[in-house]
Formats: C-alpha cells, sequence, structure tokens
C-alpha cells in the first residue's frame, strides 16, 4: 500500500519523529551542558574537576554517537579538542 498523506504509516513516521527528536534534543542539551562545564574547569585550571567531566563528555559523546544523534567524526573532532583543552592545562 502507497505511503498516502495522513495514512496509517504517515502517522507512524510522525510518532517516531517527534519521539526521535525529543531524545536528539535531550541528548544534544545534554552535551552542550557537559561541554561547558568542562571547559569552564579547564579554562579555571581546576585539572581534577576538568579529568572528571571530560570522562563524562567522552561517554556522552560516544553513547550520541551509538544513538545516531551526532556523527562519528563530529564526535571525534569534540574529543579531540577538548584533549587538547586538557593537555594545555596539565602543561601549566
Amino acid at each position: 500500500m502507497a505511503n498516502i498523506k495522513g495514512g496509517r504509516a504517515a502517522r507512524k513516521r510522525d510518532r517516531q519523529n517527534k519521539k526521535a527528536n525529543t531524545r536528539n534534543t535531550a541528548v544534544k542539551a545534554m552535551l552542550h551542558t557537559t561541554h561547558k562545564k568542562l571547559f569552564k574547569h579547564a579554562d579555571a585550571g581546576d585539572k581534577a574537576q576538568a579529568e572528571k567531566e571530560f570522562k563524562a563528555f567522552v561517554s556522552g559523546l560516544d553513547k550520541a554517537v551509538k544513538k545516531g544523534v551526532i556523527k562519528k567524526n563530529t564526535a571525534d573532532r569534540k574529543k579531540s579538542r577538548a584533549q587538547l583543552k586538557l593537555n594545555k592545562i596539565a602543561a601549566k
């Protein structure tokens, strides 16, 4: 049966899209928050807290990639930049 406007399959896709949108928004908000915390602690020079936030950030990125919220290369780029930030405070 064709996927006609307002049909059963279209209504199901709408439900699925709404569910995915809610999940993706929540995951991206969590990533944004952990990223901000990580860079705040790194800028303040709080190495222990920054490392803790780094682990949470990397874990969140990996979960987001697994769920398909962000792409793998995007996560790798963000991890790399966060690691560079940690390395800078470790050098100080």
